[in-house]
């Protein structure tokens, strides 16, 4: 358990059944146990652009009205998180490999805007994943996420599409064989 901490992964187990988190990798942001833990699902690209939820000033076809949202999790899905490659950005979080959470969000976007902070060193959430005091912790021991720790810097490398199975190939081990686990067996 002691994997399991910010900045570590949380893979679903390929046999997870839940749709909200099927194939899913979040990647944990914060972890006490008190208060429990809250992350973002990496994996889930919505349809949608941050045009399409937020009025912004300027054109609708610019930079920052483009960028893709994903689905960060099934928790208040009408709000919005984002991760970053902006270490000088006010009051965001680290989470270790150069990437962090939060801050002030008008300053992000000007940073977009402006060509300091390539639309590619960003990423966009509605919602998120959470868990109760102890939950997760639980759902760890009960084989239900495979941690990976250390491993936030993969948000920005690995291709939302592929990312679960590659995550799990990189892994190795039983691991590369989990990655070619079926989505349902019963077509094998």
């Amino acid at each position: 358990m002691s994997q399991l901490r910010t900045g570590s992964l949380l893979i679903s187990q390929p046999f997870l059944g839940d749709p909200n988190f099927e194939r899913s990798v979040v990647l944990l942001c914060r972890h006490e146990d008190d208060d429990g833990a809250f992350g973002l699902t990496l994996n889930r690209l919505s349809n949608l652009r941050l045009g399409d939820v937020l009025e912004l000033p300027g054109p609708t076809d610019s930079v920052v009205a483009t960028l893709p949202l994903h689905l960060g999790g099934p928790v208040e899905p009408d709000t919005l998180h984002y991760l970053h490659r902006s270490p000088n950005l006010p009051d965001a979080l680290p989470l270790g490999d150069g990437v962090y959470w939060g801050g002030d969000f008008r300053q992000l976007l000007t940073l977009v805007e402006t060509g300091v902070l390539p639309p590619t060193d960003i990423r966009l959430y509605a919602g998120y994943s959470g868990w109760t005091a102890g939950q997760l912790r639980e759902e760890v021991r009960e084989n239900v996420w495979i941690v990976h720790p250390n491993a936030a810097g993969k948000v920005f490398t690995l291709d939302n599409d592929a990312f679960w199975q590659a995550i799990l190939r990189e892994k190795g081990g039983r691991y590369r064989m989990l990655s070619n686990y079926p989505v349902d067996p019963r077509l094998n």
